[in-house]
């Protein structure tokens, strides 16, 4: 997920986000064609990126006039989606969704993969591998849930710590097994990760954080795009209401994305630090239930 945008843009965003009707949505088109049109509306995060033109083109072939609305609160494309002001949207990886429905109480579902952003392990002290990080080394985590979480599998996948029972995408530094672990964690706003290379002996910095410290994210000396499977949680998604789930026009917008004119401007894009996640609806489906009852479980 990534952030982007001017103040006006999120200005109009709200206001129409405040003008939503609570009344149900209307029916979505489930056919197309260039003789028949269909407009399908798509919340994002990162309208500026070339990739999107590409694919609002290529969908156009198909008869389906893509228009896209981008929002810099992440907290708005989900209710913009379940109240009908989106027909799809796409910036949020697995574990937000899992997180929006238990707390809203709501039921979107994610129809198709796009990729996986990395988390990445950096340092400034000249460590190549995570094997060169002594014992006893300090890192900095993000000390927010959900990524706290995953930098910690992310250490854990790099062989630095180790969780108790394996850690989840909800685990805290509370699980690790310091008799089994290398090194030591120190949780810091995550804003304030890069900002910790200058004293500590690495860090786990987020994409958007790297960016903003003008640190090469191929320079990440570990992520979990090494591990794709513990990433899991972070596969980002193109969701949509419940009722929508078998929407062939929309498994047709999914299946646009992963062309190769729209997927390797994505990848090139990211410089290399994201990956390719082309998975099945059940596999996301299953995915996303388990991760809702870890959110319920964790209360």
């Amino acid at each position: 997920m990534k952030r982007t945008l001017t103040a006006a843009l999120t200005a109009v965003t709200l206001a129409v986000l405040a003008a939503c009707s609570s009344g149900s949505p209307e029916a979505v088109p489930t056919e197309a064609s260039t003789d028949d049109p269909v407009t399908v509306t798509i919340g994002v995060t990162d309208i500026d990126k070339e990739y999107w033109d590409t694919f609002t083109e290529l969908a156009a072939e198909e008869g389906i006039t893509v228009e896209l609305k981008n929002f810099t609160d992440y907290q708005q494309p989900n209710p913009a989606l379940s109240n009908g002001q989106l027909d799809l949207n796409q910036f949020q990886h697995l574990l937000f969704l899992a997180n929006y429905n238990v707390n809203s109480d709501d039921d979107l579902v994610a129809i198709g993969s796009t990729v996986i952003y990395q988390l990445g392990l950096y340092t400034e002290k000249g460590y190549a591998t995570p094997d060169d990080i002594p014992d006893g080394a300090q890192i900095a985590i993000p000390n927010d849930a959900t990524n706290q979480a995953r930098a910690l599998l992310v250490l854990q996948s790099a062989g630095l710590i180790s969780l108790k029972d394996g850690g989840n995408a909800l685990s805290t530094p509370a699980e690790i097994d310091t008799d089994a672990s290398r090194v030591e964690v120190v949780p810091v706003d995550a804003n304030q990760t890069s900002v910790q290379l200058r004293s500590l002996d690495a860090a786990v910095i987020n994409n958007n954080f790297a960016a903003d410290a003008n640190i090469d994210p191929t320079s990440a000396i570990y992520s979990d795009l090494e591990d794709t499977d513990t990433a899991r949680p972070y596969v980002n998604v193109f969701a949509a209401r419940a009722e929508d789930a078998d929407n062939p026009l929309f498994a047709t917008l999914v299946e646009i994305y992963h062309r190769p004119e729209v997927i390797d401007q994505v990848l090139e894009s990211n410089k290399g630090t994201a990956v390719e996640q082309d998975l099945t609806t059940d596999e996301l489906g299953t995915s996303l239930t388990e991760l809702q009852d870890l959110v319920r479980d964790a209360g």
